[in-house]
């Protein structure tokens, strides 16, 4: 049987600098993602569009919604079928296509995980866990590309 779950949050723009947007270089692009009881995460847009490079901006939090929906499945798995993850360390990299008219969409994320596990006997498996993680993610099961990842399994103390 299906479960539907809902989300909900608020993003309020911030950067009003008096004129609102009278022009396009009139304000910033910094907003605020707020949820009760959680830290407020400061965003903006991207530095080539006009951002601050010292907030979040919503590509990031796009790579870091794949990263981590797909690292908590492999969490899921690896307890599953025993396999004792001491360590995770994921540097996703994604790719835009920013097109002429503004628009635009990104053509592809990789995700360049990094595993300890306690014994060497357990790497082959955990490896090909992140096949599992990859077709079980809400996030990567949404996008219109293919999620890829290239896993590294070292064993903890080697």
């Amino acid at each position: 049987m299906n479960k539907t779950h809902h989300y909900s949050l608020t993003v309020k723009w911030t950067g009003n600098k008096g004129s609102g947007t009278s022009a396009y270089t009139a304000y910033e692009r910094s907003h605020s993602i707020i949820k009760e009881n959680k830290p407020e995460i400061m965003c903006s847009s991207d530095p080539v569009f006009r951002g601050d490079n010292t907030k979040y901006n919503p590509e990031e939090l796009f790579l870091a919604s794949l990263s981590s929906c797909h690292m908590l499945w492999y969490l899921h798995l690896c307890a599953d079928n025993g396999i004792v993850v001491l360590d995770y360390t994921d540097s996703p990299v994604g790719t835009l296509i920013e097109l002429e008219n503004g628009s635009g969409h990104f053509t592809g994320v990789m995700l360049y995980p990094i595993v300890t596990v306690t014994e060497k006997s357990m790497i082959h498996k955990a490896n090909q866990l992140h096949i599992k993680a990859n077709e079980l993610c809400f996030i990567a099961n949404s996008c219109s590309f293919k999620v890829r990842h290239e896993p590294v399994c070292k064993v903890n103390g080697e």
